[in-house]
């Protein structure tokens, strides 16, 4: 049995009641579900769309301790990132790995100021610390990162970080969850909350949920249900309750995606000046280049959001002071944005602004407990705090939480000769030989998707037999990341792929027409005109 079947999970759910019900397949709610299921209780996870389709599939790769909280002095910020950072790197080696950054320097203070904030890094870090930090000459500088603008240099900072493949952790985590016992889905949409009276209370036990792909309607309850919807908490919490005050208040972050050669180095450069007085990150990712991030307050939460002409214009005008050669809009491969999910604790129309950058939960009156703000590096964290908050709403056995120490789904040991060497094969982990397998059933399924992505044809069959992919945009966006890669070859490559996808799924060519045409529509937001 294929434990990660959608139709067998969707059996096991419709119906059913458990221990732990999540709302929301985004990395918070998929860390609760492995947290949950690891020690032991029922669990079972709803997501509407797909794992990681929105904010967590779009971040900038980065698993840190957040250098910039240091100059804010939000000290016990960065000491729990930087301790789960090494969780990560410890948990999960064939999706995080050392990433080395340089600091440019242009003038002599930025020697002793930067200097002195990354050995403080390095000192908050411990024994999880990656590497030290260190000051390089020009010359050193040049040959490490060669597009570095020249004029006026001094020589640089390195200090280490870590980097992975958001989408595809994601989903490392949904496997893991299912290997614990867990109950995943995705295209499943909670539409309304049960809820029983007693003692004069109604008490959320469960959710009323759709079925995305056949449509039917279903009833799944739990002891505790948890709020996990991320940017879209708040609609959560207001279906709950309708006076409850709105707390997540969406900031967007946008990424510009270049070719390797506008930055041909395996380090990173952190650009410590900006026009809005954030950083800027140039990082080699995936053979290409990722530029980003801003941070643009936004009305409105949205699961494809598209970026703002201003802030594609401050990534190309803050990144070209530290490059030789400047990017341009014809550069782009692709361009992509993500919400941050930032909390207001007293109310988004409070008077008294409380912005938090860090996490927050919050148990509604009804029982349901709500997990808001944070970011990718603190996932496991925030689970085990929401964990604690479930245990005391549901009155569940005290069992330890244990993942600190719990491999996902696919670990190998870091330096083992079995870790794939190729990029796109290392996310698999130890099922990359089922990934090859899957390839060579057919000669056709060897070849690229498209002749600028790296990914076998076969990967698509493998995404719809062992990953539940459902769509072409499951497919490109996160199970591989082309859309991000390069969008056009993405959208080029939709026709073939959908053909691929429908053909295991058991659709017919109407549905690969129509969902190819689906995808190829979202993929224009991702590109730029010259």
């Amino acid at each position: 049995m294929n434990r990660f079947s959608r139709d067998e999970m969707l059996g096991r759910a419709d119906g059913k009641s458990f221990d732990v019900l999540v709302v929301g397949g985004g990395a918070t709610g998929l860390g609760v579900a492995v947290d949950a299921a690891q020690r032991g209780f029922s669990t079972c996870l709803v997501e509407a769309h797909d794992f990681a389709k929105g904010t967590s599939s779009r971040s900038t790769k980065l698993v840190h301790g957040g250098v910039r909280y240091l100059e804010q002095l939000d000290i016990a910020l960065v000491m729990e990132a930087l301790h789960e950072r090494g969780l990560m790197h410890q948990n999960a080696p064939h999706l995080v790995h050392d990433l080395a950054f340089l600091v440019p320097r242009y003038t002599w203070w930025e020697g002793p100021f930067f200097g002195a904030g990354l050995k403080l890094y390095d000192l908050l870090a411990g024994k999880r610390n990656l590497a030290p930090s260190k000051f390089l000459s020009t010359a050193e500088t040049i040959e490490a990162i060669p597009n570095v603008a020249r004029e006026g240099l001094l020589g640089s900072i390195e200090y280490h970080d870590g980097q992975f493949d958001d989408a595809r952790m994601a989903l490392t985590l949904a496997r893991t969850a299912a290997d614990l016992g867990a109950v995943v889905l995705n295209q499943c949409r909670v539409t309304g909350l049960l809820k029983d009276s007693s003692g004069g209370v109604d008490a959320v036990h469960g959710v009323c949920a759709t079925d995305g792909e056949s449509g039917r309607a279903m009833e799944i309850r739990a002891t505790v249900v948890v709020n996990a919807c991320g940017i879209f908490g708040d609609e959560l919490r207001l279906l709950d309750d309708g006076k409850a005050p709105r707390m997540i208040e969406p900031a967007q972050g946008v990424h510009l995606v270049f070719d390797k050669s506008l930055q041909p180095s395996a380090r990173a450069i952190m650009v410590p000046h900006t026009d809005d007085g954030r950083v800027l990150f140039v990082i080699p990712w995936h053979d290409r280049i990722v530029v980003g991030t801003t941070d643009t307050p936004m009305k409105k939460a949205e699961i494809e959001p598209r970026a703002l002409p201003d802030e594609i214009e401050f990534i190309l005008r803050n990144a070209g002071r530290y490059l030789e050669r400047d990017p341009t809009r014809a550069d782009v491969r692709s361009v992509y944005a993500g919400m941050r999910p930032l909390v207001h604790e007293s109310g988004v129309d409070s008077p008294s602004k409380s912005l938090s950058r860090s996490h927050k939960v919050v148990v509604s009156a009804s029982g349901m407990v709500s997990i808001m703000g944070g970011k990718w590096t603190t996932y496991r964290r925030m689970a085990e705090d929401t964990m604690a908050r479930v245990i005391d709403v549901g009155q569940l056995d005290r069992r330890p939480c244990g993942t600190e120490s719990l491999r996902v789904h696919g670990w190998i040991a870091r330096g083992d000769p079995a870790m794939p060497s190729d990029d796109w094969l290392r996310v698999y982990g130890s099922d990359a030989p089922a990934v090859l397998a899957v390839c060579a059933e057919r000669p056709e399924w060897r070849e690229s998707i498209h002749p600028r992505l790296p990914y076998p044809m076969g990967v698509v069959a493998y995404a719809a037999r062992h990953e539940m992919a459902r769509s072409v945009d499951d497919v490109l966006a996160r199970r591989t990341r082309s859309l991000l890669l390069d969008a056009k070859a993405a959208s080029e490559s939709a026709d073939s792929v959908a053909t691929n996808l429908a053909s295991e799924l058991g659709r017919d060519a109407q549905w690969a027409s129509k969902d190819a045409a689906t995808f190829k529509a979202i993929a224009t937001g991702y590109q730029l005109s010259p």
